[in-house]
């Protein structure tokens, strides 16, 4: 698996991930601990663009979802407490404001909608829709 970086300007400045790569579990901790770089080194809105890892594993959800709380972390949403923030997941109101995800693969959509991610990860398809979201 390879990971390119590139920002864009949005509303904020976006981080975008491009993953060359399955991202399972021989290379979900690269894949986190590069995420966790970037966000030592100020990301704070990270695109994971999956154009190119036709598979995610539960592995790679499980990195994602420590992307998002790491984020969340850095930056509570404005005026939400935790349970707010849970609530609002399990009732499928609330999306991260830090971390989408671009281009899925028909099996990483289906396994990202079956572990319930998309209760809470925006996808996208399109590149500048997703970078204008933020």
């Amino acid at each position: 698996m390879e990971i390119k970086v590139s920002t864009e300007q949005a509303r904020v400045p976006v981080t975008v991930m491009h993953v060359d790569g399955n991202i399972d579990s021989s290379t979900h901790e690269r894949f986190k601990d590069r995420a966790d770089e970037l966000i030592k080194e100020g990301a704070r809105y990270i695109l994971v663009d999956l154009s190119h890892a036709t598979f995610v594993s539960s592995a790679g959800l499980r990195a994602l979802h420590g992307i998002f709380n790491a984020l969340r972390a850095l930056q509570p949403d404005a005026n939400l407490t935790d349970e707010q923030v849970k609530k609002g997941i399990s009732e499928g109101t609330y999306k991260s404001p830090h971390l989408k995800l671009l281009n899925l693969s028909k099996d990483t959509q289906t396994a990202f909608k079956l572990s319930g991610f998309d209760m809470f990860i925006e996808t996208y398809t399109d590149r500048q829709t997703a970078i204008a979201s933020f």
